[in-house]
Order: structure tokens, then C-alpha cells, then sequence
């Protein structure tokens, strides 16, 4: 059996695999909760309101225009969970810090008080752009292919409108934000790990030369296998929190 030893709130094995212990469990946990409140719900709900504003009667908004309410709602979403972004990432590395340059923030409130108490109301807004940029992709080929799809399999074929149309819907919305989403990750990833600073556009050129275009869907499946059944969830329970919504109000079913 493997020896384990705890070591600055971490469990460690004899493979040198670390662990988080609920020490610093709860903390990130309040973090990634803080940042699925404001961004989620930023996005979903600016993107559902853009589509009952812009809706004619009972006709549907045309894809372009979807992908437009799509990518609105994501830009949106990402300047409102920046500050939560974050925090997210600070308290996942805290512990593979040296101990004198820990931040050990109690939890994600007391981490949104220090920042700018520390350094200021623009450190919640650090890499906002890119990050908002990725928001509006993920958004736009997740929500928008969503309804798409959804639209597309109860016109053709004999499905209707319940939890087998919705899971094979936001299946295929999941595969489509996961395929554009992965070359964005894939340089993100290669920059934050690179040891020397190179620029987005000779990165790419370089990569291509050395790996091919495939390089951009290296991690494609470790990526699906979250963002998949992700969105299947997501999308299940807000249809069915929309139905319930609808049902209690006394609206019609759109």
C-alpha cells in the first residue's frame, strides 16, 4: 500500500501526486461558486432576455441573430465573472507557492476585499479581454448551437419537445463548443506554461510548423469528457426550471 504524508495542506503519495485536503478545499469552493453566479447567471439570463426582446410573435430568431444575443451574453458574462476567475486560479496555485508568498485568502469574499484593498479596484479586471473573448465563443457555440440543434430535431424528425430532445441537443452543443473552444485553450495553455515570452501569432506559426493543424484539438477529449456532460446538465435543468417557471406564471409553452 502507498505511504501517504500530509504536507502544507496538501496530501501527497509516494509518486509525488498532490492532492488539495479540505483545508483548502472549502475556500476554492467558494470561489468557483462565486464565479458560476456571476458568470453563468450573467450569460444565460442576458441571453434568454435578448431572445424574448427580440422575438416576433411565436416566429424564433434567425441563427445570426442568435449567435449575436450568444456572444453579447458571453462578453457580458465574462466581465461579470472576472473578478471570480480570478480569485479561482490564485487559490489553486496558492499552495505550490513558497509560504512567504502565499495570498491564503479565507475564502472568495474576503479574496474580493483584499484584491482591492491591496492593490486596487483594476486588479479585478486583470485579463478581462481575453477572458471575455473566450466567454463569447464558449457562449456562442454552446447556447446558441443549442437552440439550433433543439429547433433542427423537432422539425425533422418525430422527437418532441422533452428530456430525450433536450439531452440529445445539448450533447451536440457540448461537441460544438468543446471543437471551437479547444484551439483557444490549447494556446492558452501553451502560453501560461511557456518559459519564455512569444508572441500569440509566431506561437502559432511555430506549433503548426512543428505539430500540424491537429495541434489544435490536443486535449479535445479530456475537454469533452467535462464540458459535455456539463452542458447536458445545464441545459436539462434549465429546461426544466423554464417549464416549471411557465407552468407556475400560467404562460404559454414557446
Amino acid at each position: 500500500m502507498d505511504s501517504w504524508a500530509s504536507t502544507e495542506g496538501y496530501v501527497q503519495d509516494n509518486h509525488s501526486y498532490k492532492l488539495p485536503t479540505n483545508s483548502n478545499g472549502s475556500s476554492q469552493l467558494s470561489a468557483s461558486l462565486l464565479r458560476q453566479i456571476t458568470y453563468s447567471t450573467t450569460r444565460f439570463g442576458v441571453y434568454e432576455e435578448l431572445k424574448e426582446v427580440f422575438r416576433h410573435g411565436t416566429a424564433q430568431p434567425t441563427f445570426p441573430a442568435l449567435i449575436a444575443m450568444a456572444s453579447t451574453s458571453g462578453f457580458l458574462g465574462g466581465i461579470a465573472g472576472n473578478p471570480a476567475d480570478i480569485l479561482n486560479v490564485r487559490m489553486q496555485n496558492d499552495a505550490a507557492l513558497p509560504a512567504a508568498e502565499r495570498r491564503n485568502y479565507k475564502h472568495a469574499i474576503d479574496g474580493l476585499i483584499r484584491m482591492v484593498r491591496e492593490e486596487g479596484p483594476g486588479s479585478l479586471f486583470r485579463g478581462v479581454w481575453p477572458n471575455s473573448m473566450r466567454a463569447v465563443l464558449m457562449t456562442a457555440s454552446q447556447l446558441a448551437s443549442y437552440d439550433i440543434f433543439k429547433k433542427e430535431l423537432l422539425q425533422r424528425t418525430s422527437m418532441k419537445d422533452n428530456l430525450a430532445t433536450h439531452f440529445t441537443a445539448s450533447f451536440m452543443a457540448g461537441f460544438v463548443a468543446t471543437t471551437i473552444c479547444s484551439p483557444v485553450d490549447v494556446i492558452k495553455t501553451r502560453i501560461m506554461s511557456a518559459k519564455t515570452k512569444e508572441g500569440l501569432l509566431p506561437l502559432v506559426k511555430r506549433i503548426t510548423a512543428q505539430e500540424g493543424w491537429m495541434w489544435m484539438f490536443k486535449g479535445w477529449v479530456p475537454s469533452f469528457s467535462r464540458l459535455g456532460p456539463h452542458t447536458i446538465a445545464t441545459f436539462m435543468f434549465l429546461e426544466q426550471h423554464k417549464k416549471i417557471y411557465r407552468r407556475m406564471h400560467g404562460y404559454d409553452e414557446v
